[in-house]
């Protein structure tokens, strides 16, 4: 399956955000629910093995879009490797805040999430990936993940990670005991860098901030992903309570 859903904005006359642009192709079926906030609701499985699915986003200047999804996604196995292709533009003053829920790496799958994002100078933007590692009781699926920010140009950041190759998923090095692995990118500078219990907060050379976590199920990791960002954005306050486990101290 070929599949391609698309979400641009425009600025209306009187300063408000307006979505212009609308296309759905399931699986990728998206709804409007706020002024500037649209979900992505799953109108059929996948992805499948050998679907290629691409998402566009268009956020014009001065506009905001919030981007989220209903539900998890579950990747699933079939005839060959299944691609998502996020590709995002924001423009001047623009805001992004892409925060979908996880994907899960159902076993036997084998998947690309590939992510190309386009920032102006002074776009603001939050992008969060969650990735479970197989359901419950399960082995995890085969992913590789690919993520590449410019600004006006410049790399901000480009990484990329695999999840379900044994030699690695194993690793104390790499994923250890984790079931899922997360990461926030985030145009806010934090001002020093902060590791915690399963979670890092790294200022990049361009401004700009990488919190990248790990975990053993997808609560626990979303609030050290949270935490992280609090941290970001509080300059590195102390008095940020770190979340990242039930009944946690404090950062020590």
């Amino acid at each position: 399956m070929r599949a391609r859903a698309a979400v641009a904005t425009a600025l209306a006359p009187d300063g408000r955000t307006v979505v212009r642009r609308l296309a759905s192709a399931p699986p990728l079926t998206l709804r409007q629910t706020g002024p500037y906030t649209v979900h992505l609701v799953s109108t059929a499985a996948g992805p499948l093995g050998g679907d290629r699915l691409a998402l566009d986003l268009d956020v014009a200047p001065r506009t905001t879009l919030e981007l989220g999804s209903v539900a998890a996604t579950l990747v699933l196995p079939g005839q060959g490797e299944s691609e998502l292709l996020v590709t995002a533009r924001v423009g001047a003053g623009a805001t992004l805040r892409f925060t979908p829920e996880p994907t899960v790496l159902a076993a036997g799958c084998a998947h690309r999430l590939l992510v190309r994002l386009t920032l102006a100078s002074d776009a603001d933007v939050l992008w969060r990936e969650e990735i479970v590692f197989g359901r419950y009781g399960e082995e995890t699926g085969r992913c590789h993940a690919r993520f590449d920010a410019t600004r006006d140009g410049r790399a901000v950041l480009r990484q990329e990670f695999t999840v379900g190759e044994a030699a690695l998923d194993s690793s104390p090095a790499v994923y250890g005991a984790a079931r899922c692995v997360g990461n926030t990118f985030m145009t806010s500078a934090a001002k020093q860098a902060v590791v915690a219990d399963g979670v890092a907060v790294l200022p990049l050379a361009v401004p700009g901030t990488l919190v990248s976590a790990l975990a053993a199920d997808a609560a626990q990791l979303r609030s050290r992903l949270e935490w992280g960002e609090r941290r970001a954005v509080d300059d590195g306050d102390d008095s940020v309570a770190y979340g990242g486990d039930a009944g946690a101290p404090g950062l020590q």
